[in-house]
């Protein structure tokens, strides 16, 4: 049985083999492992797995969870995107987004509470990181989003939240295969992508993995000089050594990677900098996503001027380009905007809400 010291296992953040694994020890049949991941990745509580028989939901109801996020607040925009804040059962909040774009329905997830490589124009790298998710945590966010929007259907994910991915590995794969299982959520490999601010190695260990997730690169410089006044993860790996795992990603997984820009003027838009982006990128399967810098607060507003300028540099010089519009940010959704602390006001776990804004 749990203890206070040892919380009780969450059942959503095991796979297909380890529900197994657990059933037999609970003298049940294989299938019963199959029933019970599909009903966890619906959200379901005990009491719904209608399907079980009751003397079993009983006994898990006694030894595990079915999840363990608790939403505390919904913040929807007049875009269609919704921030939804989730409580984890040690007391923190992390902050995940539906962003709504034609026929996409997009959840973009968090993977650690806070962030550990400071980005300059990162909320999120500001508060620091106290400490990573598990994948239950991770899938969760998905599943419980996927409750929201019933009948629609959760068509992508992107690892673009709270924290770094890739620096919390092996978590964020056993995510990507609880997601990706045709007995849950059954969202495809190629309709999930991972962003980093450029760690090389673990770069080159997802290329071996043998997946077909999409990789964005947090790049936001053309030089290591301007590059490391923004993303200070640079210091420790230059251009030249993100930009060789880049190579070996692209090459090993014959899928295009798409590189991160928030564009901050004076500092990494000038034509220089376009024209040493063209030249690292040249004959690399890629496209570049020109990010308007987003306000790290309600005081301001996005402006896409300069990143649409930056754009056209990039397309001049031959390079795929396209401005990503800043969905959410009148929530303070959108890129770099993402923040726990926001939320520490409340301390209850009382749901709060704010009227929806209108785009300005």
């Amino acid at each position: 049985m749990p203890t206070a010291s040892q919380p009780p296992p969450d059942l959503l953040g095991l796979s297909s083999d380890e529900l197994e694994v657990l059933l037999r020890g609970l003298g049940q049949p294989r299938y019963r492992a199959r029933q019970l991941f599909s009903w966890l990745h619906r959200g379901a509580s005990f009491d719904e797995m209608t399907d079980l028989p009751r003397p079993l939901r009983e006994r898990l109801a006694q030894l595990a969870t079915p999840g363990t996020l608790t939403r505390v607040a919904r913040e929807d925009a007049s875009d269609g995107s919704a921030k939804l804040a989730f409580r984890t059962t040690d007391g923190h909040l992390i902050e995940t987004v539906l962003i709504l774009h034609r026929s996409r329905i997009t959840v973009c997830v968090s993977s650690q509470v806070g962030c550990a490589f400071g980005c300059a124009f990162c909320a999120t790298g500001k508060q620091g990181l106290t400490r990573s998710l598990r994948a239950g945590e991770i899938a969760e966010q998905v599943v419980r989003v996927q409750q929201e929007i019933a009948p629609k259907r959760v068509t992508n994910i992107v690892f673009m939240g709270m924290g770094e991915p890739l620096a919390n590995y092996d978590a964020v794969l056993k995510a990507v295969a609880l997601i990706n299982n045709e007995r849950g959520l059954g969202i495809g490999a190629r309709h999930i992508a991972i962003s980093t601010c450029g760690l090389p190695d673990q770069i080159r260990r997802l290329a071996g993995e043998g997946l077909q997730v999409a990789l964005a690169i947090s790049l936001h410089g053309a030089t290591d000089a301007v590059r490391n006044q923004l993303v200070p993860a640079g210091r420790k790996h230059p251009i030249a050594q993100l930009m060789a795992a880049a190579r070996h990603y692209a090459q090993s997984t014959r899928r295009k990677i798409a590189f991160e820009y928030v564009v901050v003027p004076g500092t990494n838009d000038t034509s220089e900098q376009a024209t040493r982006l063209a030249a690292l990128l040249r004959g690399l399967p890629s496209m570049v996503n020109v990010i308007p810098r987003n306000p790290l607060d309600e005081s301001g507003r996005p402006d896409p001027g300069a990143a649409f300028r930056f754009a056209s540099l990039l397309e001049a010089r031959g390079l795929a380009a396209v401005v990503r519009r800043s969905r959410g940010a009148e929530v303070l959704g959108a890129c770099g905007q993402l923040s726990s602390r926001r939320q520490a006001k409340d301390k209850a776990g009382r749901a709060t809400s704010r009227p929806a804004c209108k785009w300005r």
